[in-house]
């Protein structure tokens, strides 16, 4: 079932790359493997996905002593500073850093262990309250700007959810607004390559508007 519908996510993919004028080599295809056994992703290493995602950070500790293959951890959940110990050895990528409190444990944790951790902000594109991330243009440049200056952080990109609606007009302004603030960080000297946004109910908006990561799990797994 996992190769069959990592088969039609990739032909799907390749779509709307090509509607869309897009690379398909620019898209980074994650993974969502929180709850899943480790019996079951490696179906998903054995097809040639090199990118997995986890959400709790205690799961993605104990997958990581017993998965040794090669290919990239992203923890894209919400990360709380007394449980970036039990990532910071395995995720190549942290998705969702929203404060300077938190980006300062990062680059404590990865300087104990000489590491320069790859991070994305993450930035509240919906306005729902519920939505974690940041939303002030001035505390963006802020922690930006922390980041930059923090010798063991490698700022990327940015990140965002969108709501969970109907309205692609909503979804689509989401990810528009995540674009925008990416191009004004870049144009004011941060050098961000990544956007992760999109999930399996709207990675095709995600990549028609510049998704260069996606973070799949229903498409790929199955519904929980």
């Amino acid at each position: 079932m996992i190769s069959e519908n990592l088969k039609k996510l990739e032909d799907r993919i390749g779509e709307i790359c090509l509607k869309s004028g897009r690379n398909r080599s620019e898209i980074k295809l994650i993974a969502v493997s929180k709850t899943q056994p480790v019996e079951v992703i490696q179906e998903v290493l054995n097809y040639g996905l090199k990118e997995l995602g986890e959400n709790k950070a205690q799961e993605l500790r104990d997958k990581s002593e017993l998965i040794k293959e090669d290919f990239r951890w992203h923890f894209i959940g919400h990360l709380q500073t007394n449980k970036v110990k039990y990532v910071i050895n395995s995720a190549d990528y942290i998705h969702a850093v929203d404060s300077i409190k938190l980006a300062d444990e990062i680059n404590r944790k990865a300087e104990q262990i000489n590491k320069k951790q790859k991070i994305l902000l993450e930035i509240k594109t919906s306005g729902e309250t519920a939505k974690l991330g940041l939303d002030n243009e001035k505390e963006i440049f802020e922690v930006a700007e922390f980041c930059k200056g923090s010798s063991n952080l490698n700022l990327t990109g940015l990140m965002t959810m969108a709501p969970y609606t109907d309205d692609v007009n909503v979804v689509r302004n989401c990810f528009i607004k995540l674009r925008e603030i990416k191009e004004k960080l870049t144009n004011n000297g941060y050098m961000l390559t990544e956007l992760s946004m999109g999930m399996t109910n709207d990675y095709q908006i995600a990549i028609e508007e510049g998704a260069t990561m996606i973070r799949i799990g229903t498409a790929i797994f199955g519904s929980r």
